[in-house]
Parts: C-alpha cells; sequence; structure tokens
C-alpha cells in the first residue's frame, strides 16, 4: 500500500502505531517526484522527520539505522511552497487583533491552491485546507471576493468548525488528505480554537504537545501547516518571544512568521520569517485597503546561498532538450559524466544529498530503484514548454 488514499490512522494519532505513513528511509527513492504535491506515500512502519521511530510499537526494541543506511537513502525533496518565504513543516504565524492576519492568510492559500507567483516568488501548487474558526462561510465570501474580484479555485477548501487537538482533530485531517493527496498546505486559524482544554501539564509541555502532534502529521505528510497565533502587548528583544504563550510553542514548531505594525492606523507592516529550512527574512508590506491585499514593498533576507556542486552542473549541462533523461547504475553515470576521481557509493550519496538542489535549481527529478541486485539510477530534466 504506497498510495496516500489509502492511508488511515488511529482515533488516537500520537503514539507508535502500526498505521502511520512512512515519509522514506530505504535504499529505493521516492515512487514519484515529477510533482511534489502528489508524492506517494509508505506505510511500512510509524516515522518521525522521516526516519522511523526508534521504538518499536510492538516489541519495544529500539529500531536503528546506521550512517551508512541514512547517507544511501533518498528522500523526498524539500521543495518550497513559495520560494524563499513558506516550507514544508509546521509554523506559527502570529500578530495583534485586526493587524490583517486572516488576509494574509488568506492571500497564501489561495495563491497556493491556484500555483500563482505572490510577491515574484515562484509558488508551487497544492490543494489548500483553511480552518477558518472564527469566521462564517459568508464573511469568508466577502472576504475572498472582494480580494480575488470572484475569482474561483476548485483546490482551495474551507471548514469553520474542527475538533481540538487529540479530540479527534488528527483524524479529521488526515481524513482530508485522503481524499485530497494532493494537499500542500493546512491553515489552522487560530491556534487557540484547537487547543485541547483543561490540561493539567505545565504551560510549556501543553504548549510543545499542541503543535508537536499535528507536526507529526505534517512530517508524514510532506506538507505545510500554519497556526495563526496573536502576539504579547509587552515587548521583547528577540521579536519572535512577542509570540504569546511558552517556548514550548517555538520549540516544537519548525518556524515563526511574525506581522506587526510600527502604528496601529498604518497600513504598513513588516513581516520577520525565522525557521530550521529556510533563510530568515523581513519583508515590508503594505495593504491595499480597497481590496485589502497585501503588496510587498521591499524583502531583506539572508540569501546566501551555496554554491552548485560541480558534479550536479556536469549533470545538468548533460541532460539536454534532445536527450532529457538518463538511467544506469553509479558506474555507468560516472562514465557518462567522465569522472574517473569518484567512488560509485560516494557519487550516488551526493545524488541523495543534492536531490532539493537538482530539483529546485534544476528542474531534474532523481530517483533510485532496485533492480536485478543494481541499484538503477533515474535522472530526467522536465523541459518548459
Amino acid at each position: 500500500m504506497t498510495n496516500k488514499e489509502k492511508t488511515t490512522v488511529p482515533e488516537s494519532f500520537v503514539g507508535a502505531n502500526e498505521e502511520q505513513p512512512q515519509v522514506l528511509l530505504n535504499n529505493n527513492s521516492i515512487a514519484d517526484t515529477k510533482d511534489a504535491g502528489k508524492q506517494n506515500i509508505s506505510i511500512n512502519e510509524p516515522t518521525t522527520d522521516g526516519c522511523p521511530e526508534t521504538e518499536h510499537p510492538l516489541d519495544g526494541q529500539l529500531r536503528t539505522h546506521s550512517l551508512t543506511e541514512i547517507l544511501d537513502a533518498t528522500f523526498l525533496p524539500q521543495v518550497p511552497l513559495i520560494e524563499n518565504f513558506l516550507y514544508v513543516g509546521t509554523y506559527i504565524l502570529a500578530g495583534s487583533p485586526k493587524i490583517g492576519k486572516s488576509f494574509l492568510m488568506a492571500q497564501i492559500a489561495f495563491h497556493v491552491s491556484k500555483g500563482r507567483t505572490m510577491w515574484d516568488l515562484n509558488v508551487n501548487q497544492g490543494t489548500v485546507l483553511y480552518l477558518a474558526l472564527e469566521d462564517t462561510y459568508a464573511r469568508i465570501q466577502k472576504r475572498l471576493s472582494r480580494m480575488f474580484d470572484m475569482e474561483e479555485s476548485e483546490h482551495l477548501h474551507f471548514a469553520i468548525k474542527a475538533k481540538a487537538v487529540q479530540q479527534g482533530l488528527e483524524n479529521q485531517l488526515v481524513n482530508f488528505l485522503s481524499k485530497h493527496p494532493d494537499t500542500r498546505l493546512i491553515i489552522i486559524d487560530t491556534l487557540q480554537k484547537v487547543r485541547e482544554l483543561g490540561s493539567d501539564k505545565n504551560l510549556y509541555g501543553s504548549d510543545y504537545d499542541v503543535i508537536s502532534h499535528v507536526k507529526q502529521l505534517a512530517d508524514l505528510y510532506h506538507i505545510c501547516v500554519i497556526f495563526v497565533h496573536h502576539t504579547r502587548k509587552q515587548k521583547a528583544s528577540d521579536v519572535f518571544e512577542e509570540i504569546s504563550g511558552s517556548q514550548g510553542l517555538m520549540g516544537a514548531a519548525d518556524g515563526a512568521i511574525l506581522i506587526k505594525k510600527e502604528k496601529r492606523t498604518s497600513n504598513k507592516a513588516i513581516i520577520e520569517i525565522s525557521g530550521r529550512d529556510q533563510p530568515d527574512a523581513k519583508l515590508e508590506i503594505i495593504r491595499d485597503v480597497e481590496r485589502c491585499y497585501w503588496k510587498l514593498e521591499k524583502m531583506d533576507s539572508d540569501l546566501w546561498k551555496e554554491p552548485p556542486d560541480p558534479l550536479i552542473v556536469k549533470i545538468a549541462d548533460k541532460l539536454t532538450e534532445e536527450n532529457p533523461a538518463w538511467s544506469g547504475t553509479a558506474t555507468e553515470l560516472l562514465a557518462f559524466l567522465e569522472e574517473s576521481d569518484l567512488a560509485a557509493n560516494v557519487l550516488t550519496r551526493k545524488l541523495n544529498t543534492q536531490i532539493d538542489n537538482l530539483l529546485t535549481d534544476f528542474n531534474i527529478h532523481y530517483r533510485t530503484e532496485h533492480k536485478h541486485k543494481e541499484r538503477m539510477i533515474y535522472l530526467e530534466k522536465i523541459i518548459d514548454n
């Protein structure tokens, strides 16, 4: 069983069970990387962050993998939803009340659902689920029609009611993902609406748990989840310490997006982003009052980028419009590239670690497969029409 449409989870999502889907950790590549929003997910054993759970659900034994096995594994490529802005993982978007958080979320949701460039940043299309838990459908209708002039999107779905975390929300989300396997983004507006009530845990533990439960789902299904939240009234030396709640929220999340204004009455705002798998960025935006639509004025980011590996550049040069695809063993690929100073297993490991760059920088899809006791490499360059 390899398709997300067949995936189910028990009522209690968190904790070891043999039904959770696996992102990938084996010597085979993903089934299909041609559409980053539609990868197949296997469900051989539970995983955390792409690797199997450390404790086996049945016998209590540690399930480990050697560094050799990890280097030889092919993981899903980390393709951004919005280039240099939004990636796979779990985010907290925070701002003061009535600052325009929901309008910003609607804007992001619409652009991702359409695959349309936003603020001159490339967007990868996929289905979006927006849990607008403080809204009515009438308000959503007025907001979106005002922002996008009656333009429709079959890939943007809304719900105004949902269960709390650990009280059924995880199952509701998995059911949606089963019906919409091309989902790339889930927005939960707001965090407070899905928090478990009456918890006797300490604040840090409670905050950490509510994020980490949904984060497991985001990691397993290779999607982005954004929790909309609010900020404290008091200022802090670190802007991200202004997010309301304990440090457990930031400890569990993969990233944070903070939107703030210098003046309450201003139409201008600042967005600051920090995340594990992306460059920190600061954006200056201004609100179009008529459309309630945020426009970009300036973007500053730590966009230092590692120079491309010469080996990857050579592969990109070899794959042309006339010959966009190549397949064979690592030894055959070395001969194809006229590389004599590299071992075959080192070549494969280099490709495993460069899977993101191959896809995002050179539009080359890479996968491996065991066939007749040999490991085959498949490379295909998608030529834009």
